[in-house]
């Protein structure tokens, strides 16, 4: 199975979500220098990481001794990925990075995971550590760890779960105690730490959250702090291992290269980040930067997933489709032609959200303009978990389509797209569950300013669909706008509902934004590139007629369908 990165696509998303910007705000990444760092960013993937992928899986890691071992051919794609300084793209300049825009970095991630995620987990881990020490550690910390993990000289992690407290980090018992130099002792375990120990980098710095003895309780008594796998020897090189090591990988559904560790603390040295008792605040940085990630890694595994597909369905052949006078190719099938539209207008409208994402960080960073800037980390805000969400929700359902392509073939493994299929069911999981991300929007984000943020995407979303032919983009849109009146009191007067609605509104959400972003795409393509306007056009009207058809009932549901999640505990005898 191979790969290609869709680079026009993902350039022409790129400037759409750049938009009136690319000249100002993204001056550093016009003339050329988009396509150029894409196209090599392409090379190294498509040449480097997409040879590895099967092998990864098929290999795994192997773990003896409280040491990983990683696949063959791991170690060299790392050097070569650090020596070609791909970890320093959106990199702080002050610490050796290039300080290139996140939408920039954003599509570079979708293209190293849709070629080899297991890989690109681990720049995805250091990515984060790097946004959290960037924002609250202090700057003796800062000198010591950020060069070296922004060149990827070393990585990083984020030491959340612990077998009693998942998603739940008040139950979290890893225990830390003041040394008379300022530094910490860390005691405790911590489970399904990504990359947590392994032989790409000489040293691996390690973000854990861990309770003071005289900590509040629950979440108010969280601290944050850097426990890196090697500290300073007399001569200051990273020579003397701190007393903390891997226990054992797990045994995985999917991204099998990737290693899954148990981390054991007994007593290992750490440096506090931030403030005592905020460290949740101060993850939260990192974490926030993981959810987009993660989100394009649903965006990469169904673009990979549609290629395949389309690969297959135009050369296999069964049945006569309608009108043909001879064996037809699957693709000429009706139901296999809804199928491959589904999975493409899905993915393109994944991108467009996960893209206006990134570019509201930059915004939120680059603008000069302090209530252009306020408002588009409060757009920022808004969409993470949506982008999170609804792109990872898509990575399942696009890679489980690609194999009903592929019919009886696709549930081999030979073909690729279940390892595909595997691989991406994690996604949905990982940095706070895709439920956890609609409590998050409902109860979070909507009342956000007033609600304010949430009126301005509505007014972005009208205008669009002001524009459109298609009735049901701006039926999606009002239906959106019925449901987010509802929880924006439902929040306050009935919570327990409008929790039980929160999944099904973020899909809203997401199919109202999406719809709306592929008719801005297509009219854009339209004006820019006539001979190629008709994919987008014909991916904005599939996913109007048939996708965002949907939403009327998901307001429904949000609206009328919670009160019966609430009051259905009868259905399990209680």
């Amino acid at each position: 199975m191979t790969y290609r990165a869709p680079l026009t696509d993902i350039l022409f998303s790129l400037r759409l979500a750049a938009g009136a910007d690319l000249e100002d705000l993204y001056a550093d990444i016009a003339d050329g220098v988009a396509e150029q760092t894409l196209n090599e960013a392409a090379k190294f993937a498509e040449g480097q990481l997409l040879p590895l992928d099967r092998t990864g899986d098929r290999a795994g890691v192997k773990f003896a001794d409280g040491a990983v071992t990683t696949a063959p051919g791991w170690r060299e794609a790392y050097a070569a990925w650090q020596a070609g300084g791909w970890n320093a793209i959106a990199g702080n300049p002050d610490h050796g990075g290039l300080g290139l825009p996140a939408l920039l970095n954003a599509a570079c991630t979708e293209i190293w995971n849709a070629a080899n995620i297991s890989f690109a987990l681990c720049p995805l881990l250091s990515h984060g550590a790097i946004e959290a020490l960037e924002a609250h550690a202090s700057a003796a910390l800062k000198e010591t760890y950020l060069a070296r993990i922004v060149s990827g000289e070393w990585t990083g992690t984020m030491n959340l779960t612990e077998p009693q407290a998942g998603s739940d980090l008040a139950l979290l018992r890893t225990r830390a105690e003041r040394n008379a130099d300022g530094s910490y002792r860390l005691t405790g375990q911590k489970i399904f730490i990504t990359y947590g120990e392994h032989d790409l980098a000489d040293n691996i710095v390690h973000l854990v959250l861990a309770r003071l003895p005289d900590a509040p309780p629950g979440t108010k008594g969280i601290s944050l702090f850097l426990a890196p796998k090697f500290l300073p020897d007399e001569t200051g090189a990273f020579t003397r291992r701190n007393a903390l090591h891997c226990a054992g990988v797990e045994h995985k559904l999917g991204i099998h290269a990737s290693p899954t560790c148990t981390m054991v603390y007994e007593d290992a040295v750490g440096f506090l980040i931030g403030e005592e008792n905020n460290g949740l605040a101060c993850m939260f940085t990192m974490m926030n930067n993981a959810r987009l990630s993660v989100g394009l890694q649903g965006v990469a595994l169904a673009e990979r997933a549609t290629q395949a597909a389309l690969a297959y369905a135009k050369e296999r052949k069964q049945g006569r489709a309608p009108g043909a006078p001879e064996t037809s190719a699957i693709i000429e099938h009706p139901d296999v032609a809804r199928m491959l539209l589904t999975m493409a207008s899905l993915t393109a409208a994944a991108r467009l959200i996960c893209f206006e994402t990134a570019a509201s960080l930059d915004r939120a960073h680059r603008d000069q303009d302090p209530t252009r800037a306020r408002e588009a980390e409060e757009r920022a805000s808004l969409l993470t978990p949506v982008a999170k969400a609804f792109s990872t929700d898509m990575g399942d359902e696009v890679t489980s389509l690609a194999v009903q392509v592929h019919g009886g073939m696709g549930y081999i493994e030979e073909t690729g797209v279940a390892q595909l299929m595997r691989d991406a069911r994690i996604c949905a999981i990982y940095e706070g569950t895709n439920g956890i991300q609609a409590i998050d929007l409902v109860g979070r984000k909507l009342p956000m300013s007033g609600g304010a943020a949430l009126n301005r995407e509505i007014d972005d979303m009208r205008a669009i669909a002001r524009e459109s032919t298609v009735a049901a983009v701006g039926a999606a849109v009002e239906a959106f706008a019925q449901a987010s009146d509802y929880l924006l009191c439902a929040t306050k007067q009935a919570p327990a509902e409008a929790l039980a609605g929160a999944t099904p509104y973020l899909r809203l959400f997401a199919l109202a934004r999406g719809a709306t972003l592929l008719e801005k795409a297509a009219k854009a393509e339209r004006r820019e590139n006539d001979h190629n306007a008709a994919r987008y056009e014909a991916l904005a009207h599939f996913f109007a007629k048939n996708i965002a058809v949907a939403a009327p009932g998901l307001a429904q549901t949000v609206i009328e369908g919670a009160r019966s999640v609430t009051e259905g505990k009868a259905a399990f005898g209680g």
